[in-house]
């Protein structure tokens, strides 16, 4: 913690924009939904591969052993992932920073401080929608691109967009 004059002559204690692990995990739905995501990944080239081994008689074998590696690779992938993600996936908004953590093999961890920030989004595909997730995505000047966090609970995302925006331009900068 820093003290800083809020212009008005008052001093004020402000949280230091550093690099630090973020504080709140995801929502714990979101591993069953990252966790069917990549079990259809792995099912549905399986059965199309099946469908074609029933077809093609020629083929069958190569289909069939392409099918089996798809499944032997598909299946503990899908599993294994889904439960890495939420170890590490962690996210935190102060009033000058959103911080993220992400990534399985290749962690990122970014910051955006708020007067950086020029739009933020929510989105929520059908699967998202199924289990009541949504996705918050935080754009800003940087080349990295913008912060995305997912497996948000719909009414914490909604309720997070908005406290973002009203930060956001109450912290009126460049945002570049």
């Amino acid at each position: 913690m820093t003290r800083q004059d809020s212009g008005e002559g008052e001093e004020r204690e402000v949280d230091e924009v550093r690099l630090r692990p973020p504080r709140n995990r995801v929502e714990r739905r979101a591993v069953s939904y990252w966790l069917t995501n990549e079990g259809l990944s792995a099912i549905v080239p399986a059965a199309v591969l099946a469908v074609l081994a029933a077809i093609i008689t020629p083929a069958r074998p190569w289909l069939l052993l392409a099918m089996g590696v798809v499944l032997v690779i598909g299946i503990p992938y899908a599993v294994v992932v889904p439960l890495w993600r939420y170890r590490v996936h962690r996210w935190e908004v102060t009033d000058d920073a959103v911080y993220t953590r992400t990534g399985w093999l290749w962690q990122e961890w970014r910051i955006a401080p708020m007067s950086r920030i020029q739009t933020v989004d929510t989105a929520r595909g059908p699967l998202e929608q199924l289990f009541r997730l949504s996705s918050v995505t935080v754009t800003t000047a940087s080349a990295a691109g913008p912060l995305k966090i997912q497996g948000l609970d719909h009414e914490l995302a909604a309720g997070l967009v908005a406290r973002l925006t009203e930060t956001a331009q109450a912290n009126r900068g460049d945002a570049t």
